[in-house]
């Protein structure tokens, strides 16, 4: 079992930064999958980054490609989501989710998730 507790939404102007953090807990292996999804009102779930915990590799979504950044930090079992250039479409509720094995796109493929943290960026 893995637990997932995410933090550091907030409201933001557009143009700024938000780090989010996912403090996990519980089985933790080298084989996990660490990713964030978001989800804007009225719309899918959408993936947004993952890291592979033990080999650190990272996937992006295409629309947050450089400007958004996933880390981890192996000693505290934390993975970040450093977001920066916020526009006022990365307004979501974004969630970590976990999963064993390779870095997949599908919401429905991860067993382990968190309650959310929002982000809101005002124009």
């Amino acid at each position: 079992q893995v637990q997932l507790v995410e933090s550091g939404g907030g409201l933001v102007q557009a143009g700024g930064s938000l780090r989010l953090s996912c403090a996990a807990s519980g089985r933790i292996y080298s084989s996990h999958v660490m990713t964030w999804f978001r989800q804007a009102p009225g719309k899918e779930r959408e993936f947004v980054a993952a890291i592979r915990w033990g080999a650190g590799d990272t996937a992006y979504a295409d629309s947050v490609k450089g400007r958004f950044t996933i880390s981890r930090d192996n000693a505290k079992s934390t993975v970040y989501l450093q977001m920066n250039s916020l526009k006022p479409e990365d307004t979501a509720d974004y969630y970590c989710a976990a999963r064993l094995g390779w870095v997949v796109f599908a919401e429905y493929e991860y067993a382990y998730w968190g309650q959310g943290t929002q982000v809101t960026v005002s124009s």
